[in-house]
Protein backbone atom coordinates (compact mmCIF):
# COMPACT_ATOMS: atom_id res chain seq x y z
CA UNK A 1 0.00 0.00 0.00
CA UNK A 2 1.66 3.66 -1.20
CA UNK A 3 1.14 6.06 1.64
CA UNK A 4 0.66 10.15 1.60
CA UNK A 5 1.96 11.63 4.13
CA UNK A 6 3.94 15.28 4.66
CA UNK A 7 8.06 15.08 4.11
CA UNK A 8 9.71 14.48 7.14
CA UNK A 9 13.61 15.42 8.23
CA UNK A 10 13.56 11.33 8.26
CA UNK A 11 12.72 11.02 4.74
CA UNK A 12 15.37 12.97 3.13
CA UNK A 13 17.76 11.02 2.49
CA UNK A 14 15.38 7.99 0.97
CA UNK A 15 13.87 11.84 -1.19
CA UNK A 16 17.36 12.23 -2.23
CA UNK A 17 17.81 8.81 -3.49
CA UNK A 18 14.08 9.45 -5.60
CA UNK A 19 14.64 12.67 -6.93
CA UNK A 20 18.70 11.37 -8.09
CA UNK A 21 16.70 8.53 -10.08
CA UNK A 22 13.90 10.74 -11.42
CA UNK A 23 16.94 13.42 -12.73
CA UNK A 24 18.81 10.73 -14.21
CA UNK A 25 16.21 10.01 -16.93
CA UNK A 26 16.90 13.57 -17.87
CA UNK A 27 13.13 13.92 -19.01
CA UNK A 28 10.98 14.99 -16.63
CA UNK A 29 13.13 17.26 -14.24
CA UNK A 30 15.25 20.62 -14.36
CA UNK A 31 17.97 18.33 -12.83
CA UNK A 32 20.00 16.05 -14.38
CA UNK A 33 21.01 14.51 -11.32
CA UNK A 34 20.11 15.12 -8.18
CA UNK A 35 22.07 18.35 -6.51
CA UNK A 36 24.34 17.44 -2.86
CA UNK A 37 22.47 15.84 -0.42
CA UNK A 38 23.32 18.99 2.08
CA UNK A 39 21.68 20.89 -0.76
CA UNK A 40 18.85 18.73 -0.64
CA UNK A 41 18.60 18.47 3.25
CA UNK A 42 18.34 22.35 3.39
CA UNK A 43 15.54 22.24 0.88
CA UNK A 44 13.25 19.58 2.74
CA UNK A 45 14.39 21.18 6.02
CA UNK A 46 13.07 24.78 5.00
CA UNK A 47 10.02 23.78 3.25
CA UNK A 48 9.00 22.28 6.87
CA UNK A 49 10.23 25.47 8.74
CA UNK A 50 8.44 27.46 6.23
CA UNK A 51 5.27 25.21 6.54
CA UNK A 52 5.21 24.88 2.36
CA UNK A 53 3.47 22.13 1.47
CA UNK A 54 5.42 19.04 0.18
CA UNK A 55 3.95 15.20 0.33
CA UNK A 56 5.76 12.15 -0.06
CA UNK A 57 4.60 8.60 -1.55
CA UNK A 58 5.94 6.33 0.75
CA UNK A 59 5.77 2.30 -0.56
CA UNK A 60 7.76 -0.12 2.60
CA UNK A 61 9.27 3.23 3.59
CA UNK A 62 10.92 4.71 0.66
CA UNK A 63 10.19 7.68 -1.23
CA UNK A 64 8.85 6.48 -4.51
CA UNK A 65 7.46 10.40 -5.46
CA UNK A 66 6.73 13.60 -4.06
CA UNK A 67 4.67 17.07 -4.75
CA UNK A 68 5.89 20.39 -3.30
CA UNK A 69 4.77 23.79 -3.63
CA UNK A 70 7.02 26.79 -2.64
CA UNK A 71 6.54 30.20 -2.29
CA UNK A 72 8.35 32.56 -4.78
CA UNK A 73 10.95 34.35 -3.66
CA UNK A 74 10.01 38.16 -4.75
CA UNK A 75 7.63 40.17 -3.09
CA UNK A 76 5.46 40.68 -5.50
CA UNK A 77 5.37 37.30 -6.42
CA UNK A 78 5.25 35.85 -2.72
CA UNK A 79 1.06 35.30 -2.97
CA UNK A 80 2.34 32.55 -5.37
CA UNK A 81 4.07 29.31 -5.36
CA UNK A 82 5.87 26.91 -7.60
CA UNK A 83 4.60 23.22 -8.09
CA UNK A 84 7.57 20.11 -8.40
CA UNK A 85 6.08 16.31 -8.58
CA UNK A 86 7.91 13.01 -9.89
CA UNK A 87 7.18 9.61 -9.25
CA UNK A 88 9.98 6.69 -9.99
CA UNK A 89 9.35 5.14 -13.06
CA UNK A 90 7.64 2.09 -11.65
CA UNK A 91 4.81 4.27 -9.27
CA UNK A 92 3.48 6.23 -12.90
CA UNK A 93 0.11 5.75 -14.07
CA UNK A 94 -1.30 4.38 -11.14
CA UNK A 95 -3.58 7.41 -9.63
CA UNK A 96 -0.72 8.17 -7.74
CA UNK A 97 0.65 11.87 -9.31
CA UNK A 98 -3.02 13.09 -8.42
CA UNK A 99 -3.49 11.78 -5.03
CA UNK A 100 -0.04 13.74 -4.39
CA UNK A 101 -0.90 17.16 -6.42
CA UNK A 102 -4.02 16.94 -4.90
CA UNK A 103 -2.84 16.69 -1.31
CA UNK A 104 -0.24 19.61 -2.27
CA UNK A 105 -2.73 21.40 -3.93
CA UNK A 106 -5.51 21.26 -1.16
CA UNK A 107 -2.63 22.08 1.22
CA UNK A 108 -1.16 24.95 -0.66
CA UNK A 109 -4.71 26.47 -0.70
CA UNK A 110 -4.87 26.33 3.17
CA UNK A 111 -1.33 27.83 3.65
CA UNK A 112 -2.76 30.81 1.72
CA UNK A 113 -1.61 30.53 -1.69
CA UNK A 114 -3.55 32.70 -4.15
CA UNK A 115 -1.42 30.74 -7.35
CA UNK A 116 0.34 27.62 -8.24
CA UNK A 117 2.72 27.43 -11.43
CA UNK A 118 4.86 24.79 -12.71
CA UNK A 119 6.63 23.92 -16.32
CA UNK A 120 6.84 21.08 -17.97
CA UNK A 121 8.11 19.62 -21.32
CA UNK A 122 5.92 20.01 -24.15
CA UNK A 123 6.68 16.63 -25.05
CA UNK A 124 5.13 15.31 -21.22
CA UNK A 125 2.08 15.09 -22.87
CA UNK A 126 0.59 12.83 -19.90
CA UNK A 127 1.49 15.10 -17.28
CA UNK A 128 -0.07 17.45 -19.22
CA UNK A 129 -3.27 15.80 -19.54
CA UNK A 130 -2.84 15.37 -15.37
CA UNK A 131 -2.03 18.90 -14.39
CA UNK A 132 -4.79 20.17 -16.75
CA UNK A 133 -7.08 17.44 -14.93
CA UNK A 134 -7.06 18.78 -11.62
CA UNK A 135 -7.15 22.10 -12.63
CA UNK A 136 -4.24 23.74 -14.49
CA UNK A 137 -4.36 25.73 -17.08
CA UNK A 138 -1.89 26.74 -20.03
CA UNK A 139 -0.27 30.16 -19.69
CA UNK A 140 2.35 30.08 -22.70
CA UNK A 141 5.27 28.09 -24.11
CA UNK A 142 8.82 28.92 -24.02
CA UNK A 143 10.26 28.40 -27.41
CA UNK A 144 13.79 25.94 -27.05
CA UNK A 145 13.55 26.48 -23.65
CA UNK A 146 15.43 23.36 -22.34
CA UNK A 147 18.17 21.70 -23.93
CA UNK A 148 18.90 17.76 -22.76
CA UNK A 149 21.89 16.00 -24.75
CA UNK A 150 22.37 18.59 -27.50
CA UNK A 151 18.30 18.31 -28.25
CA UNK A 152 16.03 21.55 -27.29
CA UNK A 153 12.56 21.29 -25.83
CA UNK A 154 9.68 23.42 -25.77
CA UNK A 155 8.38 24.40 -22.23
CA UNK A 156 4.80 24.84 -21.36
CA UNK A 157 4.10 26.92 -19.00
CA UNK A 158 0.55 26.20 -16.39
CA UNK A 159 -1.33 27.45 -13.27
CA UNK A 160 -3.80 27.69 -11.34
CA UNK A 161 -5.59 29.85 -9.26
CA UNK A 162 -7.39 29.71 -5.65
Amino acid sequence: MIEIIAISEAHIESFHRALDTVARERRYLAFLEAPPIVSTRAFVLDNIANGYPQFVALSAGEVVGWCDVVRKARPVHAHGGVLGIALLPAFRRQGLGERLMLRALDAAKAFGFRRVELTVRRDNVNAIVLYKKVGFEVEGCQRAAVQVDGGLHDVVMMSVLF
